[in-house]
């Protein structure tokens, strides 16, 4: 899978068509916050939506940076697996 990044987010796209996205904004104190997750109908229930997580959580790292998921996905995702505890930001 081909994830791209650009500023505010992490996508996949097809000859111009938004297949799956995860965007996120500057939060307080250096901080992203997740706040959108999007998987296409035709790539559900393929992994894609942790793949976009994996590669925010890496950038996050990468970046120092701590992530507050206000996606609803994302924050179940992030939340329910423990190698995610160091990139979350205290609430």
């Amino acid at each position: 899978m081909d994830i791209k990044h650009e500023e505010g987010r992490f996508f996949v796209e097809d000859s111009g068509n938004m297949l799956a996205e995860l965007s996120y904004v500057p939060a307080s104190n250096g901080q992203m916050e997740i706040n959108h997750t999007y998987v296409d109908e035709q790539l559900r229930g393929q992994g894609v939506g942790e793949q976009l997580i994996e590669e925010a959580v890496s950038y996050a790292r990468q970046q120092n940076k701590k992530i507050v998921p206000t996606c609803s996905y994302a924050k179940s995702k992030l939340e329910e697996d423990s190698q995610y505890k160091d990139i979350l930001a205290k609430q």
